[in-house]
């Protein structure tokens, strides 16, 4: 892959996944909350990807509607950006802590670690009962957590320069946009180390 070529990503990468909104039309939040007009949750749409945390390089993208549990799309993300980039360490927020999502980290991706805290789902027991979960349980990274806000910081640069708002009509073309933000994103990133 070009940027593991041109050294932006090094040995032992560390993956952060996550995912933020997209607005589906140029109209503000703060027009809707203004005029008293309801925003429909049809026009947002949600873009997870998987961040390189020291380059803010995406490895991966999909896309789909919000608001939405962010769970689901944690495999097809994952999968994708392990065809690319061979992880040591994935971060993600508690929204992806399953057994099956950790699972297939460190069995199927070959993954070293994952750094996922805990959703409690309201159980009120003190010990997951599976092998990955109660790991994380009893051994949680919480200074290596504290890199995935990198997903977080690249979200931020992505919006200021590609802009929050997406100028597609349908849900078709607007999924064709958000990948092609996300490979603009990343020659953008190229560019700038390559032009170094």
């Amino acid at each position: 892959m070009r940027a593991q070529e041109s050294g932006l990503i090094g040995d032992k990468p560390e993956a952060a996944i996550d995912a933020t909104g997209l607005e589906s039309q140029h109209t503000s939040r703060y027009y809707f909350a203004r005029s008293g007009k309801k925003q429909s949750a049809r026009l947002w749409t949600k873009l997870t990807v998987v961040c390189h945390t020291a380059s803010h390089f995406f490895t991966s993208a999909t896309v789909s509607t919000g608001p939405s549990n962010d769970g689901p799309q944690f495999a097809p993300a994952l999968k994708k950006a392990a065809w690319l980039v061979r992880w040591d360490r994935v971060l993600g927020d508690a929204a992806f802590d399953s057994e099956p999502n950790q699972r297939l980290c460190r069995e199927e991706l070959g993954i070293r670690s994952t750094v996922i805290p805990l959703n409690k789902r309201a159980q009120g027991r003190k010990w997951p009962k599976t092998k990955y979960r109660r790991q994380m349980k009893r051994r949680f990274h919480r200074r290596k957590y504290g890199q995935r806000w990198q997903a977080e910081s690249a979200f931020s640069r992505h919006k200021r320069l590609l802009g929050s708002a997406l100028r597609g009509r349908s849900e078709a073309s607007r999924e064709r946009e958000c990948y092609l933000r996300v490979l603009t994103h990343n020659v953008m990133l190229l560019a700038a180390v390559l032009c170094r």
